[in-house]
């Protein structure tokens, strides 16, 4: 690690104090950042020109989101199932899939549109019930909602990568150091010249891998600890948004708060003259 590259950010951009913040998606339309709070319920927007922050509230968890194909708007996953979010902070749901008999146990979790504008997203082990993380697939075409692999998966991360036409690298290769030890990979995003942004839970930092795997830089977030997800957005498309979660979110160590005071707070990486990102989310089609 001390022969990588390393940039540190010691302050946030915005004071969110997200719960467990995740999912950032950037429209350059309107230069707003969308992201959300799981634990909150909560749906965030931050046009960046005004540093207006509108915050809507859910019955339901919102997990991620994806801009629609055929419209303004935004598609979701919630913990339940897909959806559009509508008018008044309203949820209209396409597909609730997960069996009853997995409800109490499991919940949707990180998610993605492939190509064809299908939703891809899935679902949390749960170790008590043996209940096992599933990857579903939503398409609007049909309305078809299929398990497209029964796992088990003990999470779903990062899937946005697996939407890629051409992967950078295998999906057995670096992701899945801890770097440090102890931390694990979390959400992801990928700049134009096919590197990979990963996000470290209890790592305090962002590992970037190039297209053959090789780790050549890490952003250092010295006041949170969970970092959650990340996406490259403004003008030129060379700003690193960076969500976080509190040091107590899912099932964390809360009292560690007080080292980390920037855990659930939004963070911006400045990578102008460096790094850009590259086109790799689709739009959902319905």
């Amino acid at each position: 690690m001390s022969s990588l590259r390393r940039i540190t950010v010691k302050f946030p951009l915005l004071q969110t104090n997200c719960k467990l913040g995740e999912g950032p998606i950037y429209d350059s339309r309107t230069s707003t950042l969308h992201f959300v709070d799981i634990e909150q319920n909560k749906v965030l927007h931050y046009t960046i020109p005004t540093s207006e922050l509108i915050i809507e509230h859910f019955e339901d968890p919102v997990t991620c989101l994806a801009f629609r194909r055929n419209g303004d708007g935004l598609a979701c996953v919630t913990a339940q199932g897909f959806a559009v979010i509508e008018g008044n902070s309203a949820l209209r749901y396409l597909c609730k899939p997960i069996p009853s008999n997995y409800r109490p146990f499991t919940r949707f979790n990180d998610g993605a549109c492939d190509s064809k504008g299908r939703f891809i997203a899935g679902t949390i082990f749960h170790k008590d019930s043996e209940v096992p993380g599933q990857l579903y697939m939503y398409d609007p075409e049909g309305d078809i909602c299929t398990v497209i692999d029964p796992g088990p998966f003990t999470d779903s991360n990062g899937l946005g990568g697996a939407q890629m036409e051409k992967p950078c690298f295998s999906p057995i290769h670096a992701l899945s150091q801890g770097l440090p030890e102890g931390t694990y990979p979390d959400g992801l995003c990928i700049d134009k010249d096919g590197g990979i942004w990963s996000a470290r839970w209890g790592g305090s930092r962002i590992i970037r891998y190039t297209r053959d795997g090789a780790i050549d830089l890490e952003v250092f977030f010295p006041t949170a600890l969970n970092i959650t997800a990340c996406c490259f957005g403004g003008p030129n498309n060379d700003q690193l948004y960076v969500t976080t979660a509190h040091c107590g979110a899912c099932g964390g160590d809360a009292s560690r708060q007080a080292l980390y005071p920037d855990s659930g707070n939004l963070f911006v990486v400045d990578l102008s003259g460096q790094f850009q990102g590259g086109m790799w989310r689709y739009a959902f089609a319905g």
